[in-house]
């Protein structure tokens, strides 16, 4: 086909110059661009080329936190109760993440978890920005450890931090005074005194963990490392090393300590210890311990539940926190004071028939039988109640009060532990104005055998002892000896102090000492379970009602429920010549404190005076004991 050629033989001048506008706008419009897109260069590469640098250097190098060691915790002879070990954590980074539905899902299937459980953890993190790594599960074994950096490259985003965690070295050893670590909360990240922390971070909870804080947290580290566009580190460019946090030392001795602990398995209740000339505890029990594993990481709601709804309360502190009628053992309170104002002397003699009638009431005695004619040897030694009750209304409640009080009961010991309580000590004027009703004398013969509105804690029954067998100084109880910084220099060094001046005579004193020491080692005293070989040992029974119910009595304590029974009391020192230790037992629901906390006792004084059981009484190995190896 022939090519047909066109030839323009006429051009309109009017579509020149239209053509011609079209192509000066166009060319403007594409000049305008380009300058737009030349200044916004300009403005980017010049004018803010320092401030992006620095970002994208940022982007390259990244800052990473280095936990820093605890302190330890140490016992009266240098030894680790607690330490550290490392542990190893699942964290997410959500920005080095581009696809995180899939990794979740891997990540749960290694785990071997429920998809939701780290869904619940990472919404909890939701407001934090995506640099900050969430952490998605806590000290995980080492076959998981493997597994996931095996296929870290399956698992972007996704990495191990290694951080040191408590090493419970004698596992709950005084978990009630050591106390337990947990991740910060709201709470604790919203109080300025703590603007150091972060989410994450562990802080102290309880106990020694808690008061400590300040002393046993150490400064964090910084590391820098270098890191690809995936978020994985290629190599390290600088690091800080952390300073770890100081020591303390406490004045508890573990082999004590384990010893009472061993004596309360499966009991509930408290056992104090105490140096009698320098305050200084050598073992802080109570009982059911608190399982300080649980804790690592945070307590599940499960775990948290059963320890509401135990009802031998482990959570309470029961050495500080556990108030009870201190039954018997404040007989030595009415003695001193009746000694001392001179309502009896030594050779002042009551007679027992068994009870005591006050105006239209029966008043009994333990002994239904009575113990006849009794002085204040005889009736501290067998634990008359008669002689006591006779005793107490000569002197009248606000005597008994005035030496109650100045042997540290009704208020609290200042002991540098959480939430101690100051028990009881009742008045004639206490009553007018709680009750609004006027004291009642029969209301003196409980009083005088610690029954009644009577309440102390164990170590306030414990620092009372103390106080009679030392020539009569109460001491202020001391647990921590010493804080060291990492390098073993001493920071603060902490000593006991004088509560009040003596109290009693020398003679008053030695005459309620004789007739404890008597109570142990004669024949008919109501501590003969805690007589030891070679150790003159006295003390003091305590039994205290925990409802009156007359449908009870004379049923023996096997057959009555548990929440019914009395708590039993046992408080004693030794050695009698030169006392050193003195020891309270308190069980809850126990029964008599001559049969249920005496045996306690005993196990406590045999560790202190390395005495080994003989044939009879082997129930439990005196050996020391000795720090658990691997994890709790």
């Amino acid at each position: 086909m022939p090519r047909v050629i066109y030839k323009i033989t006429k051009i309109d001048e009017n579509e020149v110059i239209t053509l011609k506008k079209r192509i000066d706008i166009a060319t403007a419009i594409i000049l305008f661009l380009i300058s737009i897109l030349v200044v916004r260069l300009w403005f980017l590469q010049i004018h803010q080329g320092a401030d992006y640098g620095t970002l994208s250097e940022k982007n390259r190098i990244r800052m990473q936190e280095i936990a820093a060691p605890r302190g330890n915790i140490l016992d009266r002879k240098g030894r680790n109760i607690i330490t550290n070990r490392p542990c190893f954590n699942i964290v997410w980074v959500r920005e080095d993440a581009p696809n995180p539905d899939e990794v979740i899902k891997r990540l749960a299937k290694i785990l071997d978890k429920d998809i939701t459980a780290i869904l619940d953890k990472i919404r909890t993190a939701v407001d934090l920005p995506r640099h900050i790594p969430v952490r998605l599960e806590e000290d995980i074994d080492w076959k998981t450890l493997v597994n996931i950096e095996n296929r870290h490259f399956e698992l972007p985003g996704i990495r191990i931090e290694a951080l040191p965690t408590r090493d419970y070295l004698y596992k709950d050893l005084a978990s009630h005074t050591i106390g337990y670590l947990g991740e910060v909360n709201q709470k604790d990240l919203s109080n300025p005194e703590l603007k150091n922390y972060q989410s994450g971070d562990q802080i102290g909870k309880m106990g020694i963990e808690k008061l400590f804080e300040e002393y046993l947290r150490g400064d964090k580290g910084h590391r820098f490392i270098e890191v690809d566009v995936q978020g994985f580190e290629q190599k390290q460019l600088t690091k800080e090393e952390p300073l770890p946090g100081n020591d303390i030392q406490l004045t508890i001795d573990i082999d004590i300590q384990y010893a009472a602990e061993q004596a309360m398995k499966d009991k509930a209740g408290a056992v104090v210890a105490i140096e009698v000339n320098t305050g200084k505890i050598l073992a802080l029990t109570s009982s059911p311990q608190l399982n300080l594993k649980h804790f690592v990481g945070g307590i599940s709601q499960k775990n948290w539940n059963k320890l509401l709804n135990n009802h031998q309360h482990p959570l309470l502190n029961k050495t500080i926190q556990g108030q009870y009628p201190p039954g018997s053992t404040y007989k030595i309170i009415t003695a001193l004071a009746a000694l001392t104002e001179g309502v009896v002397t030594e050779e002042t003699v009551f007679y027992c028939s068994g009870s005591l009638v006050f105006g239209n009431r029966r008043y009994g005695c333990w002994k239904r039988g009575g113990h006849g004619a009794v002085n204040l040897h005889r009736a501290l030694k067998e634990s008359c109640d008669v002689y006591f009750y006779q005793a107490g209304l000569k002197l009248g409640v606000d005597k008994l009060a005035f030496y109650a009080d100045n042997l540290g009961l009704g208020h609290k010991t200042n002991i540098r532990l959480e939430h101690e309580k100051a028990g009881l000590v009742p008045t004639s004027e206490w009553k007018l104005r709680k009750r609004q009703e006027p004291w009642q004398e029969g209301e003196t013969l409980s009083i005088s055998i610690g029954q009644g509105f009577n309440l102390a804690t164990p170590l306030q029954i414990c620092t009372m002892t103390a106080a009679i067998v030392n020539g009569g100084v109460l001491l202020k109880p001391q647990f921590i000896e010493s804080i060291r910084d990492p390098d073993g220099n001493i920071i603060k060094e902490f000593s006991s102090k004088h509560v009040t001046k003596k109290l009693g005579s020398k003679e008053h004193l030695e005459m309620i000492k004789n007739a404890l020491v008597a109570a142990v080692n004669e024949k008919h005293g109501t501590g003969g379970r805690t007589k030891l070989k070679g150790i003159t040992v006295g003390g003091k029974t305590g039994t205290s009602q925990v409802v009156r119910l007359s449908k009870f009595k004379n049923v023996p304590d096997k057959e009555i429920p548990y929440k019914y029974r009395d708590h039993a009391w046992f408080t004693c020192f030794a050695p009698a010549e030169k006392p050193e230790i003195a020891v309270t037992v308190l069980i809850e629901h126990g029964g008599h404190g001559g049969s249920a906390a005496a045996p306690v006792a005993k196990e406590v004084l045999m560790r202190y005076f390395d005495i080994k059981p003989d044939k009879k009484t082997a129930g439990s190995k005196q050996t020391a004991v000795q720090p658990s190896s691997g994890r709790t």
